[in-house]
């Protein structure tokens, strides 16, 4: 595979000394139009990768803050197609920062696996992130986004040992997603120590970046994880930023937008200093 923003934005951040700050929110999340500012406003704010999670009914790995999220999205009315459009609008103003799709398999299988690849690759998405497809299923999902151009990133967690690490990584391509917990999201990193020597284990394994996520929480956490991780994954905390500026009714306020930036500064503040 060629070349591919994901691998240009990696790169300009390990010439910066720093790891990269990648940002998760959920598509649709308060309502569309709010959604697309907040994804609009991600890069300004300091988000080098953009993760953008496809609202579903039954999101398995995800702690109480990005379920919330999903089921505000699917309430307001957000669609796969939605979702689709919203990185086409943002691929009219920013053509540098990568997008990578996160979520399940479900949504993709009843759209039809070959349909959807096509459509996120004319869309601008750079990758996929989908928790519940193993490797024993690549030729489903993961070979055809492959050879369409799409980055397939896999999960690896502590349960990951050496000798299954091989057949994770086998396709995996753009970076590694280390799991810091073994757990949902939004759970508490335990042993910063573990998650250190974790990621020097992946590295023996791979030349591929590896960001870590699930429990980074404050800025604090991205500069401690980001000495020795490629990458710092924030989810919940910026999920909880959605929830927490809107109205009585669950509606979104003026101070939507903001809410959620102010914390992606705060964390890209963590990540610049990771190294200095």
């Amino acid at each position: 595979m060629s070349e591919m923003r994901i691998d240009r934005r990696f790169a300009a951040c390990r010439a910066a000394n720093r790891p990269a700050l990648v940002t998760f929110v959920t598509a649709g999340d308060p309502d569309l139009a709010t959604s697309q500012a907040i994804l609009d406003a991600l890069p300004a704010a300091g988000a080098d990768v953009i993760e953008l999670g496809m609202p579903f009914s039954d999101p398995m790995a995800e702690g109480i803050p990005v379920q919330l999220a999903n089921q505000r999205a699917l309430v307001a009315g957000q669609t796969m197609d939605k979702t689709l459009d919203m990185v086409r609008a943002f691929r009219r103003h920013d053509t540098d920062t990568p997008i990578v799709l996160m979520g399940y398999y479900n949504p993709i299988y009843v759209r039809d696996p070959a349909v959807f690849v096509k459509t996120a690759v004319e869309a601008g998405v750079d990758g996929l992130i989908i928790v519940d497809m193993p490797p024993e299923a690549d030729d489903e999902l993961c070979l055809p986004a492959l050879a369409a151009g799409l980055n397939f990133i896999r999960l690896t967690t502590p349960t990951t040992d050496d000798k299954r690490l091989p057949a994770v990584l086998a396709n995996t391509s753009g970076f590694v997603y280390y799991v810091s917990v073994t757990g949902v999201t939004g759970a508490t990193i335990g042993s910063r120590d573990r998650v250190t020597d974790a990621v020097r284990r992946i590295k023996r394994h791979t030349r591929l970046p590896v960001a870590v996520g699930f429990g980074v929480k404050t800025a604090e956490d991205a500069e401690v994880i980001g000495r020795d991780a490629d990458g710092v994954v924030v989810g919940s905390v910026l999920v909880e930023a959605v929830r927490g500026s809107l109205d009585a009714d669950g509606r979104a306020t003026g101070a939507t937008v903001e809410a959620v930036a102010a914390v992606v500064r705060a964390l890209a503040g963590g990540v610049a200093r990771a190294r200095t």
